[in-house]
């Protein structure tokens, strides 16, 4: 296995690693109001208001996040890799799309998003709680890209979301056609046997990272070769992944990709792919989920109502980095506010995953 130790790794606070452009702090405003926007609409619709985004719960499950103790000196970055340990964790599959009713026969990207409990270091100011926050995508560049690109995408389905003849028209105006309409075009398969991605950058200790969630055991990797058929009816992904949990363990190894070069690994802009074979994926963690019921009414509704994953809680050496996370920190506490209030909840933010039923 080759060395990749003394790789010419980018350290975090390189000033070339983050150069924020002008006018976004309005842009992100911008954004926030419409996803604001969003789940109003679909609360009129339901009288019940979910996330702008990853409306639709597949499925939430219990597992732990196992960190190796012999991970090799320059993957020994954070509080939470520096040492080998176990965390519990809870840990959400859901489709992207803000709308919760979304057919599961339609392709689109799907998400994951996990909490880890007793993680101890040092946490954002006003986050005081032993927990850290991940969240995935199922592609693996973000066509949210920047925040002036998020604003004018989002305009645009708010706009013509229901017409994608229309919808089309604009987007094949754009220079980023092809990264806007290829959320339509993903493979539609089991949850479970989906690799899922940062898509954004982060920093981890000294250097620049993305990371990733790759199924690794047999029965998974097995099942992504079947896909979702018209027969299967709209709620297939979710009976799936029940049966799935039902019978089998899961596993899936946590991997980061390290950043050596700004030009070819952007971290500005989200929508490029850092070339796999250039800047090879290393596995620091492994994620073990036990046999259990993945659609638990009560802690779907829990999730749902009191709880929130954000980038922005945790280790200060995870801090995400970018525009688009930049925009994650005015967008995702404003979506919350905007769910609790119209359904009358309060956030908690839980310490314990016996905490969650």
């Amino acid at each position: 296995m080759a060395d990749l130790s003394n790789r010419p790794y980018i350290h975090w606070n390189d000033p070339n690693v983050e150069k924020i452009p002008p006018n976004e702090a309005e842009d992100i405003q911008a954004v926030a109001d419409m996803i604001n926007l969003i789940q109003k609409t679909h609360y009129n619709k339901t009288r019940h208001a979910y996330g702008g985004t990853h409306a639709r719960t597949q499925g939430v499950v219990k597992g732990t996040f196992v960190v190796p103790d012999d991970l090799p000196k320059h993957l020994k970055q954070t509080e939470l890799f520096e040492k080998g340990g176990e965390y519990q964790c809870i840990c959400r599959y859901s489709s992207e799309p803000g709308d919760p009713g979304l057919d599961d026969r339609i392709p689109q990207p799907r998400g994951f998003a996990m909490k880890l409990f007793d993680v101890h270091g040092k946490m954002f100011s006003g986050f005081d709680w032993p927990t850290q926050d991940i969240e995935f995508n199922s592609t693996p560049a973000l066509d949210l890209a920047d925040a002036k690109t998020t604003k004018e995408i989002i305009d645009l389905r708010i706009n013509y979301g229901n017409d994608k003849p229309e919808l089309y028209k604009h987007l094949e105006k754009r220079e980023d056609t092809t990264l806007q309409k290829g959320r339509d075009g993903v493979r539609n398969t089991h949850l479970e046997s989906t690799r899922q991605y940062s898509q954004t950058a982060y920093r981890f200790g000294d250097y620049v990272i993305k990371y990733c969630l790759v199924p690794s055991s047999e029965t998974q990797k097995k099942m992504y070769d079947e896909t979702v058929k018209p027969e299967d009816g709209d709620d297939i992904l979710s009976r799936w992944l029940k049966s799935f949990h039902e019978d089998h363990d899961a596993e899936y190894l946590f991997q980061v990709q390290l950043c050596e070069n700004l030009e070819d690994q952007p971290v500005e802009y989200a929508g490029k792919v850092w070339d796999p074979e250039k800047y090879p994926w290393q596995t620091v963690a492994t994620l073990k989920i036990p046999k259990q019921d993945s659609f638990n009414y009560e802690r779907k509704m829990f999730w749902e109502d009191h709880m929130r994953v954000d980038p922005w809680h945790g280790l200060i050496s995870l801090q995400p980095l970018g525009g688009p996370n930049r925009l994650r920190r005015v967008v995702y506490p404003a979506s919350s506010a905007m769910r609790r209030k119209l359904n009358g909840r309060k956030e908690f933010n839980v310490t314990s995953i016996n905490d969650i039923p």
